[in-house]
C-alpha cells in the first residue's frame, strides 16, 4: 500500500512540476498577437491620424485609449478629408473594429455629430464596427460651461483649452462624481441623480449657474438608446482579440508633451498621453505591447500658450505655418512653428520607449537653403543633459544648434527613400542617429499613399 501511494506521490509531483513550468511559460507570453501604439512625440498634429490609416488597413482592431473630442486627427482618402475627433482614425477600414476605451472622455452629441459629417463624406457601414467601452465616462455640455468659466477666471494667465470640457470631466473622474456610459445605459433613475447632484456640484461653485436638467434628461434618455447597441466590456474584448492573434492598433491622442505627467504642465492636456495611458486606458498589462511608433513632425509646433524653445518668429517660421496649413483641426488656432527639437524627442522617447519613427512633413523644408536642428539646451550657463520639468526653467533655456544644408528640391512625388535628395537623406539619418531609434516611415504629402516606406 505505501509503496503504491508513493509511486503516485512522485507522479503527481511530476505532473504539478510540469503544470508550474507550463503556467510560467503562459505567463510570459499569454497572447497570439501584441498590440502596435501610434504616439505623438512632440505637441501633437505630428500626423498620427495618417499614420494610422495607413496601418489600419492591415489591422483587425484599432482603439483609442484617452483624451476626447479635443484631438483632431485629418486622414485624406481618395481626397477627401476626413476629421476625426473621438472616432478611431480607422473607422475608414470597413474590415476593421473600432474602439472607444475606457480612459476616452466622450461628449455623446459631438460624437453623432461626427459621425453624421463623415458619413456625408462617405463613411459608411460603420455602425456593426464602433464598439464603445461601458466604463468610458460622459462629457456634458455643463463639463464645457464650466471649462469656460474657469478660463475665464484666470484671465491673462489661462492655459488655452479646447473649452470641450475635457478637463473638467476628468475631475470629475477623478473625484468620484463622475458618470460613466454604464450608469446612462443602466437605471435611469439612478442616472438622473448622479446628473442632477453633478449639476448642484457646480452650482455651488459658480454663482448664476444654471441647467436645464429636465431638457438634458430628455436629451440623454433618447441617446442612451442610440448608444446602446454599440456599448461593451471593451477590456474583455481586447484581451481575446490579442488571444485570438488579431491585430490590434492603438491610436494615441494629443501627443507626449502634452501629458499631464510628462508634457510642459500646467500647458497640458488632462489625460496620460504616452505610454501609459495606453495601459490604463485599455485594461492591458505591459507584456501586451509590441511596437510603439513615435509620430515626429519634420520640424516642430504647438498651439495655444507654454514654453517652445525651438519656436521662430520671423520670416521661416511664418513659411512653415503657410506650407504646412498649420491651423489646428479641433481649434482652427494658428499653430507655432520652430525647428526640430532633438533634446525634445530623446525626452519623449525616454517616456515613451520608441521602437521606430514616422517623419512626417519633410516636403514642408523643401524650400529651405538652410535648416537648423536643436541638439541640447544650456541652462544658467551651463548644458543639461536632461529635460526641464519647470516651465520657467524650460522657457529659459538656451539651445543649441547645428546647421545643415536644404536640399531646394521637391520631394512630394518620391516613393523610394533612395530617391531623397542626399541632404534630406542626411537629415533623416541625423534624427536616427541621435534618437538610437530608426525612421521606418516618411511622410511627404497628405494623401495615404505619400509615405516613404524606407525598409521597402
Amino acid at each position: 500500500m505505501s509503496e503504491v501511494m508513493m509511486n503516485g506521490s512522485n507522479n503527481n509531483h511530476s505532473t504539478l512540476a510540469k503544470n508550474h513550468k507550463e503556467m510560467h511559460q503562459r505567463c510570459l507570453n499569454p497572447y497570439r498577437s501584441k498590440v502596435t501604439v501610434v504616439l505623438g512625440a512632440q505637441w501633437g498634429d505630428e500626423g498620427k491620424g495618417k499614420v494610422v490609416d495607413m496601418l489600419a488597413t492591415e489591422a483587425d482592431v484599432v482603439c483609442r485609449c484617452q483624451g476626447g473630442n479635443n484631438a483632431g486627427h485629418t486622414v485624406v482618402v481618395n481626397g477627401k478629408d476626413f476629421d476625426f475627433h473621438l472616432l478611431p482614425s480607422g473607422i475608414i477600414n470597413e474590415k476593421c473594429t473600432s474602439i472607444i476605451g475606457n480612459g476616452v472622455v466622450i461628449h455623446l452629441p459631438g460624437l453623432f455629430e461626427e459621425l453624421a459629417k463623415n458619413e456625408a463624406k462617405g463613411l459608411k457601414d460603420w455602425e456593426p464596427r464602433l464598439v464603445i467601452s461601458n466604463r468610458a465616462h460622459l462629457v456634458f455640455d455643463l463639463h464645457q460651461h464650466v471649462d469656460g468659466l474657469q478660463e475665464a477666471e484666470k484671465g491673462g494667465k489661462s492655459l488655452g483649452t479646447t473649452k470641450k470640457g475635457i478637463g473638467p470631466c476628468y475631475s470629475s473622474k477623478a473625484t468620484r462624481n463622475g458618470i460613466r456610459v454604464s450608469d446612462l445605459l443602466g437605471d435611469f433613475k439612478v442616472f438622473s441623480e448622479k446628473f442632477e447632484s453633478l449639476v448642484n456640484m457646480y452650482k455651488r461653485l459658480f454663482p448664476n449657474f444654471e441647467v436645464d436638467v429636465a431638457s438634458e434628461l430628455a436629451r440623454y434618455r433618447d441617446y442612451a438608446e442610440r448608444l446602446r447597441p454599440m456599448v461593451r466590456d471593451t477590456v474583455s474584448m481586447v484581451h481575446g482579440s490579442l488571444k485570438e492573434g488579431k491585430s490590434v492598433l492603438v491610436e494615441g491622442a494629443n501627443a507626449a508633451m502634452l501629458d499631464i505627467d510628462f508634457g510642459t504642465y500646467p500647458y497640458v492636456t488632462s489625460s496620460n498621453c504616452s505610454i501609459g495611458g495606453v495601459l490604463t486606458g485599455l485594461g492591458l498589462p505591459p507584456q501586451t505591447i509590441g511596437e510603439v511608433i513615435g509620430v515626429v513632425k519634420a520640424y516642430t509646433t504647438r498651439v495655444g500658450d507654454g514654453p517652445f524653445p525651438t519656436e521662430l518668429h520671423d520670416e521661416i517660421g511664418s513659411l512653415l505655418q503657410q506650407r504646412g496649413g498649420e491651423i489646428g483641426v479641433t481649434t482652427k488656432r494658428v499653430r507655432r512653428c520652430g525647428w526640430l527639437d532633438l533634446a525634445l524627442l530623446r525626452y519623449t522617447g525616454m517616456v515613451n520607449g520608441y521602437t521606430s519613427i514616422c517623419l512626417t512633413k519633410l516636403d514642408i523644408l523643401d524650400t529651405l537653403k538652410e535648416i537648423k536642428v536643436a541638439v541640447s539646451y544650456n541652462l544658467r550657463g551651463e548644458k543639461i543633459d536632461y529635460f526641464p520639468g519647470s516651465i520657467t526653467d524650460l522657457a529659459q533655456v538656451e539651445v543649441n544648434y547645428i546647421t545643415m544644408p536644404g536640399w531646394l528640391k521637391s520631394t512630394e512625388t518620391v516613393r523610394d527613400f533612395k530617391e531623397l535628395p542626399p541632404e534630406a537623406q542626411d537629415y533623416i539619418r541625423l534624427i536616427e542617429n541621435d534618437l538610437g531609434v530608426p525612421v521606418k516611415w516618411i511622410g511627404v504629402g497628405k494623401g495615404r499613399e505619400s509615405i516613404i516606406n524606407v525598409e521597402d
